[in-house]
């Protein structure tokens, strides 16, 4: 078995040096980019006006409000009566299901729109790079306006209801999707494309047969994904009269019908819960083949 000699003391000790250095100069930088860290809340702390007198004094006020939100208007418990609780979860389960097929329209619309602008906003894809930025320009455009705003365009436009709410959702799922669809365009195989090209294909002959059947399934995994946060983002535009379960909310939040508060904020988390499990299980079977179990 053949031995392994020790090194020379001196380059033995110049290699702790250099171990003891880089260990010391890890450090600094540590230390360094800590502080750096600290001095920028602290900053950020200070323009935004933080004041931590008066989050820690006022805590109770939150904790004592979310107490409140599980008594009845007797003052028991809410788990003592189920049914006061939740004694309108046929009229919310209604306003749920319309917050859903906000969300579910939102979310097609949205993804059919994204699907065409990926491909021009996709540098592999369209040659003209004016094309290309336009794309771009205008797909940025529609994921940086909140949807709140949208939704609140489209109430002058269209008055009260759910199609306002579907609109900004349809907008801000292109916006969104059609960044997510053009990265993953943009990391395809371009061989399939060269070949189509080959043959004299055109520019949809080039999307249609080379690109889109690498990137489909990822396209559908990322509308499912965005379908549920599309339901979230629906319960809140009920705050702005756009349709859904989010109007009820805010007017029991304004008549400080606790109770109710909290039956409706559980049946908004339960049915988001669901959706999150069943989105998942789709998402993999469609990605790798998973049934999930």
């Amino acid at each position: 078995m053949p031995t392994v000699s020790p090194l020379p003391a001196t380059r033995m000790l110049h290699l702790q040096k250099a171990y003891a250095q880089a260990k010391a100069d890890r450090r600094r930088k540590s230390l360094l980019g800590l502080f750096l860290l600290l001095g920028l809340v602290m900053l950020s702390a200070w323009m935004t006006e933080i004041n931590a007198y008066k989050f820690f004094t006022n805590i109770g006020n939150f904790t004592s409000y979310i107490d409140r939100l599980f008594n009845l208007d007797n003052d028991a418990r809410v788990y003592t009566n189920p049914m006061e609780w939740f004694w309108g979860w046929k009229i919310w389960l209604t306003q749920m299901a319309e917050t859903l097929l906000m969300a579910y329209m939102g979310t097609v619309l949205g993804a059919l729109g994204a699907m065409p602008m990926c491909f021009l906003a996709s540098k592999n894809i369209t040659a003209q790079r004016w094309i290309v930025f336009s794309a771009r320009r205008f797909l940025e455009i529609a994921r940086t306006v909140p949807e709140l705003v949208f939704a609140l365009i489209f109430i002058i436009a269209f008055s009260l209801g759910p199609l306002p709410g579907v609109l900004a959702l349809a907008i801000h799922t292109m916006g969104s999707l059609g960044k997510l669809f053009s990265e993953v365009v943009e990391n395809i195989e371009m061989k399939p494309v060269e070949g189509v090209l080959s043959t004299g294909g055109n520019w949809l002959d080039k999307v249609r047969f080379a690109a889109l059947p690498q990137v489909l399934s990822n396209f559908v995994s990322y509308t499912l994904l965005r379908f549920e946060v599309n339901v979230r983002s629906a319960a809140v535009l009920g705050f702005v009269g756009a349709g859904g379960i989010g109007q009820t909310l805010l007017e029991a939040i304004r008549k400080f019908y606790y109770a109710d508060v909290s039956a409706i904020l559980l049946l908004i988390i339960a049915t988001v819960m669901l959706i999150d499990q069943l989105t998942q299980r789709m998402r993999a079977r469609i990605l790798h083949g998973d049934t999930g179990k």
